[in-house]
């Protein structure tokens, strides 16, 4: 006995309007690492460029999942489709695992092998410079617009642009290295790069991952503490929850109240669905009432 029909915003269009803009500023930075990369020899740096070229992928990834992530429910997606979005994170994570993989290959290859000059001009390092003014402003940009949407492929994108103006940070600190005679350089800082391609593919895993397997949304205790406020209930159990607070959340729940007629008691439950839409909207909300003489001490599952 339920109505709630939560207002569901849409920001794909945005949401693309982001990505692409994204997408060419990284094609551009992938350009200018790889050229410089390749007339230097810079293993350290051919490595930043894999990692960027993570971040085109994930821009091209993010355009595909956003027209996939539909809120607004459909026949054959009942709850909506936005489970593509986290899907979209899950394929990032790999391509990260993956880009971590061939710079650590590379470099052991590189220390079996002997080391091979890598040099080091000023252009170069003028050209890491622009790099990474662009990196800067695509992150910073990336995370505002999630912020604002509450978009999470948005939010994963610019954490790992963030991780990739510290990479290039850590390539550019070593070129400067390798330019005054410091050769070794270049090989041992392709590992702390690997490793920090690594570890942003792990976060971007370990955030979607409850989405994705119906984790508790809201502790029970909470919406229970909540739904007792609400004049006329006298008591509510069985209550689960899951999705994605500020997003969609979906709660159900048993609950006892006083009236008696099917009218007071529907007015009752619509009065818990807006309160807890208020507090945790959007919601879709399922309530099933029992008597009266009904009791009930656990509270969840």
């Amino acid at each position: 006995m339920t109505h709630s029909h939560p207002v569901i915003t849409d920001h794909r269009g945005i949401v693309q309007r982001v990505l692409l803009i994204t997408l060419g500023l990284n094609i551009v930075t992938v350009g200018l690492k790889v050229t410089v990369g390749w007339l230097t020899g810079s293993l350290s740096l051919m490595a930043d460029a894999l990692h960027s070229v993570t971040d085109g992928a994930n821009n091209v990834l993010g355009l595909a999942t956003n027209r996939l992530a539909n809120p607004h429910p459909d026949r054959d997606h009942p709850y909506g489709h936005q489970k593509y979005e986290a899907i979209g994170a899950l394929g990032v994570a790999a391509f990260l695992g993956i880009a971590c993989f061939e710079i650590l290959q590379s470099a052991v290859e590189r220390i079996l092998t002997g080391t091979s000059d890598v040099t080091i001009g000023p252009t170069a390092l003028w050209i890491m410079l622009i790099v990474l003014g662009i990196n800067v402003f695509v992150a910073f940009y990336e995370r505002r617009m999630g912020l604002a949407l509450g978009n999470k492929f948005l939010l994963a994108d610019a954490r790992h642009t963030m991780s990739d103006i510290w990479t290039t940070i850590v390539v550019l600190g070593g070129l400067i290295g390798i330019w005054q005679g410091l050769q070794w350089l270049d090989i041992v800082l392709a590992f702390p790069v690997a490793l920090l391609v690594f570890k942003s593919g792990w976060e971007v895993l370990r955030e979607n991952l409850p989405w994705l397997v119906d984790e508790m949304a809201i502790a029970p205790e909470a919406i229970h503490q909540q739904v007792m406020q609400v004049p006329g209930v006298i008591n509510c159990h069985s209550i689960a929850s899951r999705g994605l607070l500020g997003r969609q959340v979906f709660i159900d729940m048993h609950l006892v109240v006083k009236p008696t007629t099917v009218e007071a008691a529907h007015r009752i439950t619509e009065a818990v669905e807006d309160h807890l839409e208020d507090l945790y909207g959007p919601a879709r909300i399922t309530i099933h009432i029992e008597p009266r003489e009904y009791t009930e001490d656990d509270i969840t599952y």
